[in-house]
């Protein structure tokens, strides 16, 4: 058996907010949300999925106020992952256009709220302008000390691993590192999340129970929540009571409860 992690209450990594409190009893540092159901939902009423992608960004305003309100440190959104190049180009221009909005709209507000962002996810196929917005927000909020807002964007996880295993295998061809120095540690030191806790929670909308390859390395002792409401739909109260399911879990790390002993 490997050794217990260490709780993500029971410290912050070194990219955390300098000077915070100390973390409130049964609020997790960080969450990670799968925001699924947008196109469901438009559709459900009769409207353009677009819209559903709309009023999805109005939720993450919610969420994102929600998660400061309640105490959590880090917030990390799965926006648009490596897989969803295969919807029609119609919608993916929408949401490109919906993301820009939401940098030019809200970045101010953000860094006014103390928000940090930091985006995660592969770059080299975006366009010139959006990786100069992207940049922009990471460097303007980058001393911020408030909620850390992880925006995971043209992501997926498997790709992260494997980009992190070249960095390693690039390093030992090298000579900076040797192979009995490839760890645990030194493998989630080169992932796009290399600073930040790994998630205590993770909730996803609509009601699909699967992680679609969204920080499939770091949710290795995640408890999940599984919520029946579309995206769209996601407010204070859901964040909330997705937090108070939380606190009512036993997380044991593969040892024994503290509960029971058993």
């Amino acid at each position: 058996m490997g050794e217990r992690p260490m709780s993500r209450a029971e410290g912050v990594q070194e990219d955390g907010p300098t000077g915070a409190a100390p973390q409130a009893a049964g609020v997790p540092v960080h969450v990670g949300v799968i925001m699924d159901g947008n196109g469901r939902w438009a559709t459900s009423r009769n409207l353009p999925r677009v819209e559903g992608h709309r009023r999805g960004v109005e939720a993450l305003r919610r969420c994102v106020r929600a998660a400061r309100e309640i105490g959590i440190r880090y917030l990390t959104i799965y926006s648009f992952s490596s897989e969803n190049w295969s919807r029609p180009v119609s919608e993916i221009s929408e949401l490109m256009g919906l993301l820009k909005r939401f940098l030019r709209h809200d970045l101010a507000e953000l860094h006014s709220a103390n928000v940090k962002v930091r985006i995660i996810g592969e770059r080299t196929s975006l366009s010139r302008d959006l990786c100069l917005m992207l940049d922009e927000a990471e460097a303007l909020t980058r001393d911020n000390t408030g909620l850390t807002l992880v925006v995971a964007f043209n992501y997926g996880s498997r790709q992260e691993i494997a980009s992190a295993a070249q960095r390693l295998a690039a390093e030992v061809a090298a000579g900076t590192l040797k192979l009995e120095d490839i760890t645990i540690e030194a493998l989630g030191g080169r992932l796009d999340t290399a600073g930040i806790p790994d998630p205590d929670l993770i909730i996803r909308t609509s009601g699909e129970q699967r992680l679609s390859n969204f920080l499939m390395w770091q949710a290795a002792y995640s408890e999940f929540v599984f919520l029946p409401i579309h995206w769209p739909e996601f407010d204070h109260a859901a964040l909330l009571g997705a937090v108070q399911e939380y606190a009512r879990r036993d997380r044991r790390f593969g040892g024994l409860t503290a509960r029971t002993g058993s």
